[in-house]
């Protein structure tokens, strides 16, 4: 007990360069603005959507390489790395504006986001077990997804201005200094490897390589049902939201939300997502039963909201989507509580390369949907598989 009182700031300064990170890595000024740039330099719908295609294929492909290589070199190097990808995307973007620079610009920041996905929740529930503190990760976590939100919130307030005073290039000027700060940040993440819990042949007293951290993540998988089943889970939660949340301006317009009054009804939904991540220690209470009703509300309030046709249906929308942001941190919790191995980045990277796909599924099933019965119908389509993964987990099969 002597070494609790130094587990203490162990734990603040790991909580607040977390946060720090988080926020940093989407206060990117061009979010709000980048279909505009592209649309400005004269491409097309279609090849606007081709680049959104190649973003995520980038983040499909890499996802499971970097998480093993988070696993076998360092994950505080990929965090370091990862906004420094996205800092070059953006440079090219506004410096050399056409259909190739956009094109590169996706590909790396894609690679970013698959550096950082896995990496970010290995080193971070790593760390706390080292500090015998894995009880506050779904607080941490929670609160990092809340610090993203803020990030994104604080984009879109700012990119305005910015944009006002300098273009495109002041706002990409801005886009990659925030990354390169994001970069900064991340060096100052401790990092504390674990060498593996089964001897690796011929490697008994050292860190596994890249091949040998690839087939203990695999193994797991395939070995534990528990893990398998968290994976799937954390995919099954994750995907189908995640996928609505793009597509919320839509709906706002739909309703018959002038131009002008759609960012605040959006505002509303991040407040809820912000919500959501807070309530996290809250939400570890839930039994299984209470987790799956967790889910079943939050469909039926997404299904309300949006076929409420009004503006006011944004309240329930902004509840759903708090209920959702914190059934998707449960998961991840879930997910690292499962995880006994020492290839965690692995694992995690499983799971965000099945979300990753699964949104891929899903945007191509939503535009047909939508194309034949409007977004606020779709909507409440959409949500309907929940239903399933609520059945699934009162089983007890998850």
């Amino acid at each position: 007990m002597l070494v609790a009182p130094a587990r203490v700031p162990a734990t603040r300064r790991l909580a607040a360069t977390l946060y720090g990170y988080a926020f940093l890595t989407d206060l990117v000024l061009l979010y709000p603005l980048y279909v505009l740039l592209f649309a400005d330099t004269g491409l097309s719908v279609g090849q606007i959507s081709s680049l959104f295609v190649l973003w995520a294929a980038a983040g499909i492909v890499l996802e499971v390489p970097s998480g093993v290589w988070a696993d076998a070199v360092s994950r505080r190097l990929l965090l370091c790395l990862a906004p420094l990808l996205a800092a070059g995307g953006f440079a090219l973007w506004v410096l050399l504006p056409s259909y190739p620079a956009f094109a590169v610009g996706f590909l790396l920041w894609g690679a970013g986001g698959a550096l950082r996905s896995g990496a970010l929740e290995a080193l971070v529930f790593t760390e706390l077990e080292r500090l015998g503190a894995t009880g506050r990760y779904a607080r941490l976590i929670g609160r990092t997804r809340t610090a993203e939100v803020l990030g994104a919130v604080g984009s879109g307030v700012l990119a305005g201005p910015v944009f006002a005073l300098g273009g495109y290039l002041a706002v990409g000027a801005a886009s990659v200094a925030t990354c390169l700060l994001a970069a900064a940040v991340a060096a100052r993440f401790p990092e504390h490897r674990t060498p593996p819990a089964t001897p690796v042949p011929g490697a008994a007293d050292e860190e596994p390589g890249w091949l040998d951290s690839l087939r203990l993540g695999l193994g797991e998988v395939r070995a534990d049902r528990r893990v398998r089943a968290a994976v799937l889970l954390v995919a099954a939660v994750t995907a189908i939201w995640g996928g609505l949340d793009e597509y919320t301006g839509l709906l706002a317009a739909d309703i018959g939300m002038a131009e002008v009054g759609v960012p605040l009804l959006l505002l509303l939904v991040w407040a809820g997502m912000t919500v959501g991540g807070l309530l996290a220690p809250l939400g570890e209470r839930l039994s299984h039963r209470g987790y799956a009703g967790l889910l079943v509300f939050a469909s039926a309030a997404t299904a309300a909201g949006a076929l409420l046709r009004h503006p006011a249906g944004f309240l329930l929308l902004a509840t759903a989507f708090a209920a959702f942001q914190l059934a998707t941190v449960l998961a991840d919790v879930r997910l690292q509580a499962r995880i006994a191995g020492p290839a965690r980045a692995t694992v995690t990277s499983l799971a965000g390369m099945a979300t990753d796909l699964t949104i891929v599924a899903f945007y191509g099933g939503y535009g047909l949907l939508a194309g034949a019965v409007g977004n606020p119908a779709a909507f409440a389509v959409a949500v309907l598989p929940y239903l399933l993964v609520a059945l699934w987990l009162v089983t007890g099969r998850a």
